[in-house]
């Protein structure tokens, strides 16, 4: 199994290859010149964007509560948490089951372990880390909206002020989902690698 890991990731950094039961480790060949290039710029783009975003925001002013907004909580807490939404278990398995996958697939493809993947599916309210919630919406190729939801309902944001959000979502708004390859990215800017 190291020597598939190495030979798809390279030899000069690390990342990790799950299989059925266990993690090893491979190393990164150094990121595409162009590819690293045309995400330093699309970070750039975002980084900025939320700058503006957050001056624009920082100016004081009067606002009105949206409708969808004030008519939230007007129920009985009883009523509210009925309106649960589903957990991230609930929607993972929900979307492997929509793309035809079988959990071994799944979990294997998006290089996390069988002991974690146990974890999601026996701990009604397991939280993955957001790198493992990050590599199965690359692993079932979700688009973005889906992707970011899916990362929600593990607990955690996809902005704009995150390098690694805007490099999972440059990779995904360019229908590219070879792990190896976002991983490479992600160690080039310093950032943590998808999986286990």
């Amino acid at each position: 199994m190291k020597k598939n890991c190495e030979s798809a990731a390279g030899k000069s950094g690390l990342a990790s290859c799950a299989s059925a039961d266990m993690v090893v480790e491979a190393r990164f060949e150094p990121l595409d010149k162009k590819l690293a290039g045309e995400i330093a710029a699309y970070i750039d783009e975002c980084m900025s964007e939320e700058e503006r975003v957050c001056d624009e925001l920082q100016a004081p002013r009067i606002c009105a509560i949206p409708a969808t907004f004030a008519a939230y909580g007007a129920g009985s807490l009883e009523d509210e948490l009925d309106d649960v939404e589903e957990s991230f278990a609930e929607a993972l398995f929900r979307l492997i089951d929509e793309r035809g996958m079988s959990d071994a697939e799944c979990y294997k493809k998006a290089h996390i372990d069988r002991k974690t993947f146990s974890k999601i599916r026996t701990k009604k309210d397991y939280k993955p880390a957001k790198t493992t919630a990050a590599a199965f919406a690359v692993a079932l190729e979700l688009p973005l909206d889906e992707a970011k939801d899916l990362i929600e309902k593990a607990g955690y944001s996809f902005t704009h002020s995150n390098k690694f959000d805007i490099i999972l979502e440059y990779f995904i708004k360019h229908g590219k989902y070879d792990i190896f390859e976002i991983n490479e990215a992600l160690y080039e800017f310093g950032e943590k690698i998808l999986g286990a």
